[in-house]
């Protein structure tokens, strides 16, 4: 009687998509994210939304 335990079975390798990606929709495909401004905004928010968009060039 052998006093090692059973090996475990390897887990199951990723599927490969061949799928044409241009097929799918991407986040940039939708207006989501670009500019729009939430409702009922202060000027906080506004210059909260302006330091954190800004490139770091302009510190």
């Amino acid at each position: 009687m052998s006093t090692t335990p059973d090996p475990e079975p390897p887990a199951p390798r990723t599927a490969l998509v061949f799928d044409d990606p241009l097929d799918q929709q991407s986040s940039d495909d939708t207006d989501r994210g670009w500019g729009e401004r939430l409702e009922g905004g202060d000027s906080a928010a506004d210059l909260k939304r302006f330091l954190d968009e800004k490139p770091p060039h302009h510190l």
